[in-house]
C-alpha cells in the first residue's frame, strides 16, 4: 500500500459516520458479557453484519445507513482494486512448561506492516480431536472471553494489543491442559497471521517402591520366573521404569527377560506405572541385587530417582559335597563324643543327605553325633547328596581315627615281696596309637619317670604302694594308672619312741604305742616286768608293719615290754614307768608314741638351737649394761627410789673397779648401805 493509500484510508475512518457506534435500534443475539452496539435509525439495511455462534446482528433500515454502507463498498472495491493487504507477522515459543498447579503464560509478539493499532486478537487451543476452541476475542471496542471452555475462570489476558504483545495466563494448570494454544491476530485490511504454543505440563511422580519375590528360584526352572514388582504413582508425563542387575541395566529377552509394564491412568491424566520383572536365575545371581530406575520428566529435562536394593533367594543343585568332624576340634580319644558334618555346595530344598560307612548307613541327614566312642569306630565315613528333582548323586569321604590307651600292664603285678637289701625292677606300659609318657608316684610325689622302676638295697623306708600313671600328651586327660604294693621282709624292727622312761601320778592310765616294721606282719604281745601279759587296746595292720597301743593304770613303777616277732625274728622295747604319788593330783591319761631316730635328733637340734640363742642374749644384755645401755650411768649406781617401801626388790651389784656392793631397787634407786643384805642377793617382797 502507498502513503497516499493510506492517508486515505486514515481520511475515510475519520469520518463522523463511522464513528457513530454503537447504533441504535440493533437487537443482539450475543451473550450479556459483550458490547452490543446498535447503529443511526437513518441508514438503511443494506449493510448486514451477521456474526456467528451468537455474536452481533444489526439491519440498520434508513437511508443514512444505506449512504454508508454504499461508502464502504466502495471502500472495499478501492482495496480490492489495488490488491493490496496488510503483512501480519506473530511469533511465539514453541513450548511452555510448567509444573502442575502453578501459573503458566503463553506470550504472543505480533508486527504488521500498517501498525499494531487495531489489530484483532483470538486466542484457540485445539482439542485432541484436532478441532479448534476459541476461547477469546478481542479489538478495539471489546474483549471477550468465551463461556463453557475448560480456561473460562481460570484464563486471563493481559495487554491491548498497542505494544505488539499480549500474554494468555493460565493458573492451577492441570494434566489436561496440555494443549496446543493459537494466537490469531487480524489486520485492518484482512492481513492475518497466527502463532503457536504447546503448553507442556509436569508433575513429580511419588518415590517409588521395589517388592521381590518372597520364595526361592531354583535355576532349574524352564522360563522365566518372576523376581519382583517396581511402581512410581501420580506422575506426569509418564515416567518410565528400568530395571537394573548390579549396576547394568536389564535388557528384555523374551527366554530370558521379560519385562512387563502396565499403565493407569486417573481422572486428572496422572499416570502410575508397574513394571514386573521376570527372568531365569543362575547362581551368581544369589549374591546380586535388583533395584529399579525411575526416569520422569520435568520442565527443561529429565530426573531420575531409585529404588531399594532387593536380592532374591536362588536355589541351585550342588556339584561337590564336603564331610568333616565339627567335634571334638582336633585328635580324637576313646570316650569322646565325634559330630561328623555334611553340607554340598548348593542349596536346592530337593536334595537330601545320608551319612554312612562300609555301605551301611548311619543316619538320613547331614549330622551324625557318636557319643563315647571307641577305636572300632575309626573308618572312613561317606557323606551322599541326592537331588529328589534330577536323582543325581555326589559324594565325599573323611576318615575318622580314634586314639586309644590301653589299661596299664605293671611286672610284676600287684604286690611284690623283696628281702632287706634286695634289689627290685619294675615295669609299667600301656599299649596306646599314640607316644606315651610314664611317671612313679608314691605317697603323693613324684619319684622317678620312665616305664621302669628301680628300687636298690631295700629296707622297711621303701615298702609301700607304688603308682605309675601313663599320659598320652598330645591329648589332654588321656591317661590310665596301676600300682604295685612292695613289701620288703625281715625281722621286725621297733621304732623307739622319744619318751621311754615316764613318770605317772598314781593311778593315772598311760597309753604306749608301740610302731614295728617288718613283713610278713609281725605279732605282737605286751609284757610287763613281772611276766604277767598286757592286753592290747588296739591293733592295725600298715603297708610297713604293725602298729599296736596298751593301755597301763599306774599303782606303782612298772616297766611294760613290747614283743614283735616273725618268721625272721623278734624285736622288744621297754617302757619304765615311775609312779609318782600325789594327794590332790586327779587322775589323768598321758599317750606315750614311739618316734622315729629322725624325730628324735631334730626335737635334740631344736633344744641346743634355743639354749645357743639364750647365751647370746643373755651376752648381748650383759654387754649392754657394762657399757651403761641400760640404767642410763656406769659404777655404781643409787638405784633406791622409796628407802621405806616394803615392796622394793633390791638387788646386789658389783662395778668393775670396786668391792663395793650396791643394793638396786626395781625403780634404780641406790638403797642405804643399813638396808643392805653384804654377802648375798636378796629379794624381798
Amino acid at each position: 500500500m502507498s502513503r497516499s493509500h493510506r492517508h486515505f484510508l486514515q481520511d475515510l475512518l475519520s469520518l463522523p459516520l463511522l464513528h457513530h457506534l454503537p447504533p441504535r435500534g440493533c437487537t443482539a443475539a450475543a451473550p450479556a458479557s459483550r458490547t452490543v452496539f446498535q447503529q443511526d435509525q437513518s441508514l438503511s439495511h443494506s449493510l448486514s453484519y451477521k456474526p456467528q455462534h451468537g455474536q452481533l446482528q444489526c439491519r440498520p433500515t434508513t437511508m443514512a445507513a444505506r449512504d454508508t454502507a454504499s461508502l464502504l463498498v466502495g471502500l472495499l472495491v478501492l482495496f480490492h482494486t489495488w490488491g493490496v493487504w496488510a503483512n501480519v507477522e506473530v511469533n511465539m515459543e514453541d513450548r511452555v512448561e510448567v509444573f502442575m498447579g502453578d501459573t503458566a503464560q503463553i506470550t504472543c509478539m505480533f508486527t504488521s506492516s500498517d501498525g499494531v493499532g487495531g489489530m484483532v486478537i483470538q486466542w484457540f487451543y485445539v482439542k485432541p480431536s484436532g478441532e479448534k476452541q476459541k476461547i477469546y476475542y478481542q479489538d478495539t471496542t471489546m474483549k471477550v472471553v468465551d463461556r463453557g471452555t475448560q480456561f473460562t475462570e481460570r484464563m486471563n489476558v493481559n495487554g491491548t494489543g498497542a505494544t505488539g504483545e499480549i500474554v494468555l495466563t493460565i493458573s492451577d494448570v492441570q494434566p489436561v491442559d496440555e494443549l496446543e494454544f493459537i494466537c490469531l491476530i487480524k489486520g485492518l485490511t484482512d492481513g492475518t497471521g497466527e502463532g503457536r504454543t504447546k503448553l507442556k505440563v509436569f508433575e513429580t511422580p511419588e518415590r517409588p517402591t521395589i517388592e521381590g519375590v518372597q520364595t526361592g528360584i531354583s535355576v532349574n526352572e524352564d522360563s522365566p520366573s518372576k523376581i519382583g514388582v517396581c511402581e512410581v504413582k501420580n506422575g506426569f508425563p509418564k515416567p518410565n521404569i528400568t530395571w537394573y542387575r548390579n549396576n547394568t541395566p536389564l535388557r528384555a529377552d523374551q527366554d530370558v527377560v521379560k519385562v512387563v509394564p502396565s499403565i493407569t491412568t486417573d481422572s486428572n491424566k496422572l499416570v502410575s506405572v508397574r513394571s514386573e520383572l521376570s527372568m531365569k536365575v543362575t547362581k551368581e545371581d544369589k549374591d546380586n541385587l535388583f533395584y529399579c530406575e525411575i526416569t520422569y520428566f520435568v520442565p527443561g529435562g529429565t530426573r531420575m530417582t531409585e529404588t531399594n536394593r532387593i536380592n532374591i533367594t536362588v536355589y541351585y543343585p550342588s556339584t561337590a559335597v564336603s564331610v568333616w568332624v565339627e567335634s571334638p576340634k582336633g585328635k580324637i580319644k576313646e570316650g569322646d563324643s565325634i559330630e561328623i558334618h555334611c553340607q554340598g555346595n548348593g542349596n536346592m530344598p530337593s536334595s537330601f543327605f545320608k551319612i554312612s560307612k562300609k555301605d551301611s548307613d548311619l543316619v538320613d541327614s547331614n549330622v551324625l553325633v557318636m557319643d563315647n566312642v571307641t577305636r572300632h569306630q575309626s573308618g572312613v565315613y561317606k557323606c551322599t547328596s541326592t537331588d529328589t528333582d534330577t536323582f543325581e548323586e555326589i559324594s565325599e569321604n573323611t576318615t575318622v581315627f580314634v586314639n586309644y590307651l590301653d589299661p596299664a600292664v605293671l611286672v610284676p603285678e600287684d604286690t611284690v615281696v623283696v628281702d632287706q637289701g634286695e634289689e627290685l625292677t619294675a615295669t609299667c606300659n600301656a599299649l596306646s596309637s599314640l607316644q606315651t609318657q610314664t611317671v612313679w608316684i608314691k605317697n603323693g610325689v613324684k619319684i622317678s619317670v620312665g616305664h621302669s622302676l628301680s628300687l636298690k638295697n631295700n629296707t622297711f623306708e621303701t615298702a609301700g604302694t607304688y603308682m605309675c600313671v601313663v599320659t598320652v600328651p598330645e591329648i589332654e586327660g588321656m591317661e590310665t594308672n596301676g600300682t604295685l604294693t612292695v613289701y620288703v621282709q625281715g625281722r621286725p624292727y621297733i621304732l623307739t619312741p622319744e619318751y621311754t622312761e615316764i613318770e605317772a601320778s598314781y593311778e593315772e592310765t598311760v597309753n604306749l604305742n608301740c610302731d614295728v616294721r617288718g613283713f610278713p606282719a609281725p605279732s605282737i604281745i605286751w609284757t610287763t616286768s613281772d611276766g604277767k601279759n598286757l592286753e592290747t587296746t588296739s591293733q592295725m595292720k600298715t603297708e610297713e608293719g604293725v602298729t599296736s597301743v596298751v593301755s597301763v593304770t599306774v599303782t606303782n613303777d612298772i616297766t611294760a615290754f613290747c614283743n614283735a616277732s616273725n618268721e625272721f625274728g623278734t624285736d622288744v622295747l621297754a617302757f619304765n614307768i615311775t609312779a609318782i604319788i600325789h594327794t590332790t593330783t586327779p587322775a589323768t591319761t598321758t599317750t606315750i608314741s614311739s618316734v622315729s631316730a629322725g624325730s628324735r635328733g631334730f626335737i635334740i637340734a631344736v633344744i641346743i638351737i634355743c639354749i645357743l640363742l639364750l647365751a647370746i642374749l643373755g651376752s648381748v644384755l650383759y654387754f649392754l649394761y657394762k657399757k651403761g645401755k641400760i640404767c642410763g650411768r656406769s659404777g655404781k649406781q643409787d638405784l633406791t627410789k622409796d628407802k621405806s617401801s616394803k615392796d622394793n626388790i633390791v638387788v646386789e651389784m658389783k662395778s668393775d673397779n670396786t668391792e663395793e656392793a650396791v643394793l638396786l631397787g626395781v625403780n634404780g634407786e641406790k638403797q642405804p648401805p643399813n638396808d643392805q643384805s653384804g654377802e648375798y642377793l636378796d629379794v624381798q617382797k
